[in-house]
């Protein structure tokens, strides 16, 4: 059953949100390194961009198998998700917005990651595999950034300015406030921790361990170089065997 519905934009604590659900029993969490890993998921976030995602039944294809998800593509479809999974509760990650724009500016445009469009016949099948899918996703990440930064922004350009990204931040945090029943939407910052998640999602609170902090933007500048240089270990988004 579908649990937790993350609508979050990226870098708003997506990676460490996916660590922390999976160690509360929501496990597996989707999130865009799925797409990364698993080839064959590209063709359901096509299918979704294509409109032809519309019941709970059509959903439950597109999530097979998780409990959660957090992160791009699934967070953009957060009104989808909340009316085909009424008993999910919604998590809307949030965090500083003009610190959020490097971030995401960094992550969306491709700054300090291998040129996709390189030859990559001497990396390693993975990192082959994991540009390969985002290639392919190209489709669907462009509708769905062009939803947030105009009709012009395709995904690997250059993001809009400062101002214009913390007012798109700003529209879509007031957008999830007003499209979720109080009761069902918890708004929060990872730096609060494990206590605000688990009293919402009625868990424990794990004793005696820090909340997950992953994947900052340097941490994630080093590992794309690494990959690039053929280390997989160095993947910035957790396990990649499931």
């Amino acid at each position: 059953m579908f649990k937790v519905i993350g609508a979050g934009l990226p870098r708003t604590g997506t990676t460490s949100m996916k660590a922390a659900l999976e160690r509360l029993g929501f496990a597996p969490c989707y999130h865009m390194a799925e797409v990364m890993t698993h080839p064959d998921h590209v063709d359901r976030w096509l299918s979704v961009v294509a409109g032809e995602v519309k019941t709970r039944e059509d959903w439950e294809r597109v999530l097979a198998g998780y409990q959660a998800a957090q992160d791009w593509p699934a967070s953009h479809y957060w009104r989808e998700l909340a009316d085909a999974f009424p008993e999910a509760k919604v998590v809307l990650t949030v965090r500083d917005p003009h610190k959020w724009y490097p971030s995401v500016r960094m992550l969306l445009s491709g700054e300090n990651r291998p040129d996709p469009s390189a030859d990559l016949a001497d990396l390693p099948e993975f990192v082959r595999q994991v540009f390969a899918s985002m290639e392919r996703m190209r489709p669907a990440m462009d509708q769905i950034g062009q939803a947030y930064f105009g009709s012009d922004w395709h995904f690997g350009g250059d993001m809009v300015d400062e101002e214009a990204a913390v007012a798109v931040f700003e529209r879509h945090v007031a957008a999830v406030k007003e499209g979720v029943p109080e009761q069902r939407l918890l708004v929060f910052d990872v730096r609060e921790g494990w206590e605000p998640l688990c009293a919402f999602l009625g868990v424990d609170v794990p004793a005696g361990e820090p909340f997950p902090h992953l994947n900052d933007a340097e941490s994630m500048r080093q590992a794309f170089e690494r990959m690039s240089e053929g280390d997989m270990s160095a993947f910035p988004f957790g396990d990649t065997s499931r």
